[in-house]
């Protein structure tokens, strides 16, 4: 089984930096209690501690899918 991030913007990005903005998009998230699901590695661990205070992270346990890519 593959980890992964289920990550969801819990708060508006509204008023912070426009890094931080930048971040929040970067991770696919466009809209307020959106969630998306993403690979568990370094890289997306360090775009979620950036912006921890706007996000709700949990991890999940994903069966890998035949080779199927997001």
């Amino acid at each position: 089984m593959a980890k992964k991030l289920k990550i969801t913007l819990v708060k508006s990005p509204i008023g912070y930096s426009r890094d931080q903005k930048d971040m929040v998009k970067r991770l696919g998230l466009r809209k307020l209690n959106q969630t998306v699901i993403k690979d568990d590695v370094p890289q997306i661990r360090g775009m979620v501690r950036k912006v921890k205070h706007l996000l709700k992270v949990e991890e999940v346990d994903v069966e890998d899918e035949g080779g199927m890519k997001e």
